[in-house]
């Protein structure tokens, strides 16, 4: 099997150096386009949550709604 796949390759030097050259050229045209930040975005997700709760002071809002909502 070996055998025949590098004689076959031996036989179609030109064909094969035409795919790798056409492999080298996708590959740079792909990693031109590939897009790389320099420094990665590390800050954490944030999202507001707007709570409202009459009976309860702000602290308890924050303690018995809030913060089950938020590690939720």
């Amino acid at each position: 099997m070996i055998d025949r796949i590098i004689d076959i390759a031996i036989r179609n030097r030109w064909l094969v150096m035409l795919a790798v050259f056409g492999f080298v050229a996708f590959g740079t045209y792909q990693y031109n386009r590939l897009p790389i930040d320099a420094v990665p975005d590390i800050t954490n997700v944030q999202v507001q949550i707007n709570t409202q709760a009459p009976v309860f002071s702000p602290l308890d809002v924050e303690q018995r709604v809030t913060f089950l909502v938020e590690t939720a």
